[in-house]
């Protein structure tokens, strides 16, 4: 087969001035280039191989890979003795003998005798013979400029690197380092130690590249290891506890004793319904509003009690949302249909009002760089304005509708609205691109996770979906069980890396499913009235707060015994004025 002439070589093992840096990390890694190749580039198995027996109850596993993977675990982990100890025994050798040879001519440097040794391995694809060979031989021209042998480094690559035709362009950029190779350094100096240490990194981009039966790749035990707690974690419906706190003794499973179930406070300082809350990114604080026109803003102190830290008051309307500024220290509330007001968190002083002549504003958000908002109006425009209220650009047109929720994409680039009543605009307000994600139902609400990646959408036939929005937009999961008929319900992620989705409901409880499985795991009574909003602790996976019609907020934690029982948990002594109400777990 021909050479690979459109790719861009792997990635090099050495360190490129800060000028020149640019144009020589810009290349594809080995990997990338190993999956452009056939894809029946296999290598001839070893002898050892050819054994078909299996271990396991499932007879899914091979002995002869097993075996294989724990000698080069040995190994990785520094059991050398061992490691050969078990290839001895075992009568399976991790690697043939002509790979062994092949490895010590890479950490010898012996190119030309390395890149025989590599034609005699017994690879089919000649494309991967023909990167691997491009990578060997790149590291002999490295060491051979830093050597300041600059003619042996031109011969290397007129007579060995060029015929290769693996990729022109990257041949054009090692060939202005003979003319400069003070543009690079291999690692530090020509110290042998430094050599062995570079050229043991061009085994391991090696093994990326070489099929995995030629050359174990490195630590795939302890990544086999990896996936199956990731796999037992995500299966785990109750995981809400650190990753470090699973042992690979035994199968993973978890209570719900870790998810926040038990009413620990309950907030009464609003005098009307309360419809909207959230805690600020750094966990701090929690801000509330209710149709009372009062917006509170709460203090989490360090026991885990919440606070009352400042009222705002200001609003002519009742304030249907909020948004804390990327750095907390900032908030926006929204009237309904009325203006916007932005206060410091510090002082609970009003900083300014944003208002548009003869129209309401319905929803805000900050940019990403807390220098800009963006509004919502009831003539469905949405305009920016900077801080000082002066307005930077306005986007006329169907951009949303008098929903209240306004998010930004992961990458700060899209606007997210509700612009008819079952569609979502994922709007690019700068490049002034749009596209869509179209339910069958009537939207409610939606509210966004805390990567931005996926968005949770509450509709009218008491359905959340959860949309992928990241790139290809998909329909990823549904959650059903809550209640909802005739008021704006609101929903969050939360928990240890947002495994959950909870809920408000009508029905007066907060609903908890798992993220993954979309299982309903949690039903949360205490409120005697609607819960509008919940809002779950960034900074803490077991604090949850819900706010409802019967005027109160209740803080959710786990109980005062799993509380004492591990104080990395705990979320302090707190006092609930309405006494304790089990939660049910279904």
């Amino acid at each position: 087969m021909g050479g690979v002439e459109h790719e861009d070589p792997p990635l090099k093992r050495v360190k490129v001035s800060s000028e020149e840096s640019d144009s020589f990390s810009s290349v594809a890694s080995v990997r990338e280039l190993a999956r452009c190749s056939s894809s029946d580039s296999m290598a001839r198995l070893l002898e050892s191989q050819e054994d078909d027996e299996v271990v396991g109850v499932k007879g899914v596993v091979k002995k002869v890979e097993l075996v294989r993977i724990i000698a080069e675990a040995l190994y990785s982990l520094g059991y050398e003795k061992t490691g050969a100890h078990l290839e001895e025994e075992s009568g399976i050798p991790l690697h043939s003998a002509v790979v062994n040879l092949f490895m010590q001519q890479i950490i010898d440097g012996e190119w030309t005798e390395s890149v025989a040794t590599l034609h005699k391995i017994g690879l089919i694809d000649e494309n991967i013979v023909k990167l691997a060979s491009f990578v060997i031989l790149e590291q002999k021209f490295f060491e051979l400029l830093v050597g300041e042998k600059v003619m042996d480094a031109l011969k290397t690559l007129r007579t060995e690197i060029a015929p290769l035709c693996v990729c022109t362009s990257r041949l054009h950029e090692l060939s202005s380092l003979i003319v400069s190779p003070s543009q690079i350094a291999l690692d530090g100096t020509s110290d042998q130690q430094l050599r062995i240490k570079s050229r043991k990194k061009l085994l391991e981009e090696l093994k990326t590249l070489l099929p995995s039966t030629v050359m174990i790749p490195e630590n795939r035990l302890v990544l086999l290891v990896e996936q199956a707690l990731d796999l037992q974690r995500d299966a785990c419906r109750f995981h809400n506890s650190l990753v470090e706190e699973m042992s690979l003794l035994s199968d993973h499973q978890c209570g719900g004793d870790h998810i926040p179930s038990q009413t620990l406070q309950i907030l009464q300082e609003h005098s009307n319904e309360v419809w909207f809350l959230q805690f600020s990114h750094n966990g701090d604080y929690l801000a509330s509003s209710s149709s009372d026109c009062l917006v509170i803003i709460w203090e989490v102190k360090v026991d885990g009690r919440i606070s009352l830290k400042h009222r705002l008051s200001g609003h002519q309307k009742p304030v249907s949302y909020i948004s804390w500024s990327p750095d907390d220290r900032q908030l926006l509330t929204c009237g309904v249909e009325e203006a916007i007001r932005r206060w410091e968190t510090a002082s609970g002083e009003c900083l300014h009002v944003y208002e548009k002549g003869g129209l309401g504003l319905v929803s805000c958000a900050w940019a990403p760089d807390g220098r800009r908002i963006f509004c919502g109006v009831t003539d469905k425009s949405i305009c920016m304005w900077d801080l000082e209220g002066k307005e930077v650009e306005c986007w006329k047109g169907q951009k949303t509708t008098r929903i209240s929720d306004l998010g930004i994409s992961s990458d700060g680039k899209h606007l997210i609205t509700v612009c008819k009543e079952n569609m979502i605009s994922l709007f690019g307000w700068e490049s002034n691109s749009e596209k869509f994600i179209e339910e069958d139902q009537t939207i409610i609400s939606f509210a966004l996770s805390k990567d931005k990646k996926f968005l949770l959408v509450s509709l009218l036939n008491q359905e959340l979906h959860l949309w992928n929005i990241d790139g290809r937009v998909e329909l990823v999961a549904k959650y059903k069980g809550h209640k909802r008929s005739r008021l704006v319900v609101r929903s969050c992620f939360g928990g240890l890396d947002q495994a959950f989705i909870a809920s408000g409901s009508e029905d007066s409880q907060v609903y908890i499913w798992h993220r993954i499985s979309g299982e309903l795991i949690f039903t949360l009574p205490g409120h005697s009235g609607a819960v509008n909003c919940v809002t779950w602790n960034p900074a803490n996976p077991h604090m949850l707060a819900s706010a409802s019609d019967d005027r109160t907020i209740r803080i959710w934690g786990l109980n005062q015994v799993d509380m004492t029982e591990n104080g990395k948990h705990s979320t302090g002594v707190c006092y609930c004025n309405g006494g304790n109400l089990k939660s049910s777990i279904l």
